[in-house]
C-alpha cells in the first residue's frame, strides 16, 4: 500500500465527501482500498475469537471423552462385588478333565450381569470357556455392549488370563471395554480388551476395501 500512501500525501483528502466526484476512478479505488484496510486492532481481536473458538471447541471434545471414559469406570465396591460374582460362579464349573475352574462375571451397560463357568466336554475341543459363557448368555439376551467383564480361577500365585480364543470372543464386542483379571483373595488387576489383544482383528474388518471381490454363487 505505500503507492496509495504516496498519493495521499501529494493529493491530500478534500473535506468535504461530495469533492470526490472530480477524482479518476483509479484514484477512487485506491482511496476505498486504503479507507477499508484492517488495522492492527481488528487482526487482533479476529485473531483472539477464533483462538478463544478453537479453545471452546476442544474443551467440549475434551468434555465428551471424559463422560466416556467415567461412564465406565467402575467403583471399587462394585468391582468388588462383581470378582465376588465370579468367584461365585466358578463353583458351578463343570470340569472333571482339567480340574481347572473358572468363573465368569459380565456387566452391561445398563447394571445387568451374566455369570457363567467353564464346561468341559469329553470331546476335548467342544468345552467352552467361562467368559464365552457369559457372553453368550448375553447375547441372547439382546445384549452386544459391555462395561466389563471378570476372571476368577483357583490360581493363587498371579491373575487368571483369558485365552486366546475368550480375547478374540471378547474383541467381536468392541476392543475398549475393561476386564478385570483376579486372584481367589479379590486382588485384581484391570486391563482392556485392546491391551489383552492389541493389533487385533475384529467386525469392522469384513467391510474394508479388498484387492477384489469375489461372488458369493456357493
Amino acid at each position: 500500500m505505500t503507492a496509495v500512501n504516496d498519493w495521499l500525501w501529494l493529493h491530500p483528502l478534500p473535506v468535504s465527501p461530495l469533492s470526490h466526484s472530480h477524482l479518476k476512478p483509479s484514484h477512487k479505488r485506491l482511496i476505498h482500498q486504503h479507507k477499508n484496510k484492517p488495522t492492527n486492532k481488528t487482526k487482533n481481536k479476529t485473531k483472539k475469537k477464533e483462538k478463544k473458538t478453537r479453545a471452546n471447541m476442544d474443551g467440549v471434545k475434551s468434555g465428551r471423552d471424559i463422560m466416556h471414559r467415567n461412564s465406565k469406570d467402575l467403583c471399587k465396591e462394585t468391582v468388588k462385588k462383581l470378582i465376588f460374582q465370579s468367584q461365585e460362579a466358578k463353583k458351578q464349573s463343570y470340569c472333571p478333565y482339567s480340574k481347572f475352574r473358572v468363573g465368569a462375571a459380565l456387566m452391561t451397560f445398563d447394571n445387568t450381569v451374566f455369570t457363567g463357568c467353564n464346561v468341559e466336554n469329553a470331546s476335548y475341543n467342544l468345552g467352552l470357556c467361562a467368559e464365552r459363557t457369559a457372553i453368550s448368555k448375553a447375547v441372547s439376551e439382546g445384549y452386544r455392549s459391555f462395561k466389563a467383564i471378570a476372571i476368577a480361577s483357583d490360581l493363587c500365585e498371579q491373575f487368571i488370563s483369558p485365552c486366546g480364543g475368550c480375547r478374540q470372543f471378547m474383541r467381536e464386542f468392541g476392543s475398549d471395554w475393561d476386564v478385570y483379571l483376579s486372584k481367589p483373595d479379590g486382588s485384581y488387576k484391570r486391563m482392556t480388551v485392546d491391551e489383552l489383544l492389541p493389533a487385533s482383528f475384529g467386525p469392522e474388518d469384513m467391510s474394508m476395501k479388498k484387492v477384489f471381490n469375489i461372488p458369493n454363487e456357493y
